[in-house]
């Protein structure tokens, strides 16, 4: 029988530039939008990333 899959793939925007990430996260833990700062080369500093639909 196959295992249920509750990861997704989402895509992280910047807010202070168009660069982007693509990262997974599991559903059932976290079902609202994630939110996390990381670093921007565009900006070269640490700003904060929300996900996008």
């Amino acid at each position: 029988m196959a295992k249920k899959v509750n990861r997704v793939h989402v895509k992280l925007r910047s807010t202070e530039s168009p660069h982007m990430y693509h990262t997974t996260k599991n559903k059932q833990t976290m079902p609202q939008r994630m939110e996390i700062k990381k670093y921007d080369p565009v900006v070269r500093k640490h700003v904060l990333y929300k996900e996008e639909k």
